[in-house]
Order: C-alpha cells, then structure tokens, then sequence
C-alpha cells in the first residue's frame, strides 16, 4: 500500500511522497479536511500565496506564537518551518501539531546548536540568554527569555542594564537591537541566509530607478542594509508601515513571500522585492526551507495526519518558560 511505503520513507524524505489525482483541487479538500479533524492551519508570511490565502490566521513569528498559545482546535498545521511548529507543540504538548516538510528548517537554528550554545553559557556564567525564536525547542530549554523581531527591543528593555547578556542566534539582529538600546549583548555568529543576501549595489539601483519608493527593512538584514532604510520592522511591522505611511512605492527588504499579503493591504501602493546577490527567477530574495511546504504536501499532510511535530516532555516544560515570558512581557 502506497501510504504503508510513504510512512516507511518518512524519515528520510520528510514528508509523504504520495501520488495524487492530478485533477484533485487541493484547496477544497484542505478545506473539506478542516472541518472534518477539526483543524487550524497557520501559515507565516513566507509561505506560498495558495498556502496564506487558504490558512485559516497568517502573520509573522510573534503573532503565530499568540495564536498558538490560544487555538482550540484538535490538530494544528503548520505551515513555515520546524522550529516554529515545535514551538506550536511546546505551546500545546496535548494538541497533535503537524508539519507538512519536516525538513523545512532554517539557517539560523541551524547555526545554533544547544550543545554550543550551552559550552558557550558555561564560559559566561554572569550572562542571561535571550533567543531568538528562530532556535530549537532544544535551545529554547537553556535560555532564560525568548524573543522575536517584532518585540526584541521591548525584551531586552526590560532586562536591568547592569545584566550581561548573551544574544542568540541572530548576529545582525542583535547587532541591530544593541545600537537600539545602548546595550553591548554578546553575539552569537548565526544569520539568516535570506537577509544576509540582499545586494547592496542592486538595492541602490534599483532605488534609482524608483527613486520616490520607500526602502523598508526587516532587521535581520546586514548593517549595511539598514542604513538604507527609511523603516526597520518585523514581518509584520513592515505591512503595517506600507499601509499607514502616504509613500506609493516600497522597495521590501525580507523574503519575498511578504508582497502577496502586503499587496493584498495595500492594492493601490507599488511594491518592489529587494534584490539579491545571485541573479534567480524572481530577482529576489526567497526562503528555501520556506518554499519546502506545498498545497500538496499539505493537502497529505492533514490527509494522513503526518509528519507529526514531538517534543519530548522534559525538553518542552523547560522550553515553555522562555516562550511564556516572553509572551508576557509582550502582551504588558
């Protein structure tokens, strides 16, 4: 039997690699699928447009984590990366959370392992850990505070100044929160791929050829970037500023999957992708690992209730105090 095989090759593939009709409409079965399992699927902004307009909430990290925190559905999906459906789990260890590409990952968790990240603690026992929460359930569970772009500033504000802090993974975000705050954070060496390849020379030609558009920025993008921008945001932030500032053109400095949702806000603006170094179909910027979840994938996925997101038990009650904190300070 087809699924018997897919189940087997699960572990290696990531997901379940099952032929499907060729005419099957995905999009009404997912919906179909919903109601029947009692289903909610929440989607980042960087997912596919089929995928955000078929999710039931879309948003950047901050606003997944609330939603998470909060869902009364039986079975979440989630579309966007590991890390983030493993923080839907710790959220929710009695709910079955699932992933439709378990390999979706993300370069930043991966450029911070908890056995480094822990030898590096141990090397400044003074310091409190602040995460991004683009980190590992495993990570999660030896910081003492999580946090996302949308509130980093607001975590680290409220640390007492004479507390050394160790800043991880996200060097540039980091580097962009300590110039914020006054703070001196020791940073981690991690980055995200997709920010750290805008072109700075194809960015400022670009505005030359646009020169009445707005550059707007997510802080995980390099120094250099930043300086550029006449706005520095989260996912979400960015969205928000294209819709109220009266500017008719942005040139969007994150991973292009925002403009579907942006340009939905704001139908009457124009909207250009920040380019990068390497020249790819779309001239932007694009999250590989993002781009792993497909409508098929997902239709499977809530279809057979697998790939199934597990954290063991230990790992998420020590995990879920930094996400709880810092969900608290966010909501003050």
């Amino acid at each position: 039997m087809e699924i018997e095989q897919a189940k087997k090759e699960l572990k290696e593939k990531g997901f379940l690699d099952i032929e499907t009709n060729e005419e099957l409409d995905f999009a009404a079965e997912i919906q179909k699928l919903k109601k029947e399992k009692n289903a909610v699927i929440l989607a980042h902004y960087y997912q596919e447009p089929a995928i955000q307009d078929i999710a039931d909430f879309v948003g950047d990290s901050l606003q997944l984590s609330y939603k998470a925190a909060e869902v009364d559905a039986d079975l979440i999906v989630f579309a966007g990366v590991h890390f983030m459906a493993e923080t839907a789990k710790i959220l929710n260890p009695d709910k079955k959370v699932l992933l439709p590409d378990l390999n979706a990952g993300c370069s930043l968790s991966e450029a911070c392992e908890a056995a480094d990240l822990q030898a590096f603690k141990e090397k400044h026992p003074d310091h409190i850990v602040v995460t991004y929460v683009n980190t590992s359930a495993d990570v999660k569970a030896i910081s003492d505070i999580c946090c996302t772009s949308s509130n980093a500033k607001k975590i680290v504000d409220s640390i007492p100044v004479d507390q050394p802090i160790i800043f991880a993974p996200d060097k540039n975000l980091g580097a962009y929160i300590n110039k914020e705050t006054g703070r001196d954070m020791l940073l981690w060496e991690g980055a995200c791929i997709v920010h750290e390849a805008f072109s700075i020379d194809k960015l400022l030609t670009t505005h030359q050829s646009h020169p009445e558009a707005k550059i707007i920025a997510h802080p995980e993008s390099e120094e250099h970037i930043l300086k550029t921008a006449a706005y520095i945001g989260s996912t979400s932030g960015l969205i928000n500023f294209a819709k109220t500032d009266p500017a008719k053109e942005f040139i969007v400095a994150t991973e292009a999957g925002i403009l579907h949702e942006m340009q939905k806000e704001v139908p009457e603006k124009t909207l250009y992708p920040a380019p990068a170094v390497e020249d790819n179909t779309c001239a932007c910027s694009e999250c590989p690992y993002m781009k792993m979840n497909t409508m098929k994938k997902l239709y499977l996925c809530m279809k057979h209730e697998l790939p199934e997101v597990h954290v063991p038990e230990e790992v998420q009650k020590k995990a879920l105090i930094p996400i709880q904190r810092m969900l608290d300070i966010s909501s003050k």
